[in-house]
């Protein structure tokens, strides 16, 4: 059991047999976009029960839910799917929920979400340079007066367009999911990767979420993934970084202890206010939990 509480920011249920929820990604002819095989995710469902199961002996008090149903014709569906397991179980304690924020009806999307107690924030998929699209602002204009965290799923590439965005919106907290996916590991590519961070880091409104490390380094050590923690810890300073699991997706590639045990082996030469900090002080804070 990891000695400190570690707050989870960022696992995913699913359930294929759910009447009103579709996952993509997860249908048996599926293909990723980039993970190569996706197949040993293919459960008919990962409920709240089984990753109870999972962090029983690794001391998570408390964890987010980011939104996992995709071509959902009603997102709001599954806000309501989750908001019943934290009901009963406390589990999960935040949910990041899917808006389409291009779309015409976002703010009333929003609102319907927020009938749901634990709802947090917004994670919504774009195409392309979707950051600066005026439509998907529009929608993005009406996170910050709901206090609603913006998950963003972005690349190394697209740093300059997320600061953007970050002043352009001061009020809105966002949240930059899975360290933005470092796609290659070698030298050249994490000095690119190292860039885009100072360059995000450069708002005071951009906090970035270590964790996915194992969905392109699927035979991860402790010092395979330790430059992509530290890196992101130096840019962003230990009140701008928060950790998740991405669980069950990096289940492919570990067990639930071996993620927190390797997060907790890289940041130990911190002081322990610092470790508390990015290990669930911060979480609590910007999520609200």
């Amino acid at each position: 059991m990891a000695e400190l509480p570690f707050v989870d920011t960022h696992f995913h249920l699913h359930d294929m047999k759910h009447p009103k929820l579709r996952y993509r990604w997860l249908e048996p002819d599926a293909a990723h976009g980039f993970l190569p095989d996706t197949d040993p995710l293919k459960a008919q469902r990962y409920r709240i029960k089984d990753y109870l199961a999972e962090i029983r002996f690794s001391n998570v008090p408390k964890a987010i839910h980011v939104q996992a149903a995709v071509d959902t014709p009603d997102p709001v569906a599954e806000t309501e799917w989750l908001q019943a397991f934290a009901d009963e179980t406390g589990y999960p304690h935040g949910i990041v929920a899917e808006c389409h924020l291009a779309r015409p009806d976002a703010a009333a999307v929003l609102d319907r979400h927020l009938q749901f107690a634990n709802v947090r924030g917004v994670r919504n998929f774009g195409e392309g340079r979707y950051l600066v699209d005026a439509a998907w602002r529009r929608g993005f204009a009406e996170l910050g007066p709901r206090n609603l965290v913006s998950c963003i799923d972005t690349r190394v590439e697209l740093a300059a367009d997320l600061l953007d965005l970050a002043r352009a919106f001061p009020g809105t907290t966002i949240c930059v999911d899975h360290c933005a996916i470092p796609m290659a590991r070698d030298p050249a590519s994490f000095r690119q990767w190292r860039a885009a961070m100072d360059e995000m880091a450069k708002g005071p409104n951009v906090v970035m979420k270590i964790s996915g490390l194992g969905m392109r380094d699927p035979l991860w050590t402790v010092e395979t993934i330790r430059p992509y923690v530290l890196g992101s810890i130096e840019a962003f300073g230990v009140d701008r970084v928060v950790f998740g699991t991405n669980w069950p997706v990096d289940r492919m590639f570990s067990s639930y202890p071996d993620v927190i045990n390797a997060y907790a082996e890289i940041i130990a030469p911190f002081t322990r206010e610092e470790q508390t900090k990015m290990f669930s002080g911060n979480a609590e804070r910007i999520f609200r939990i």
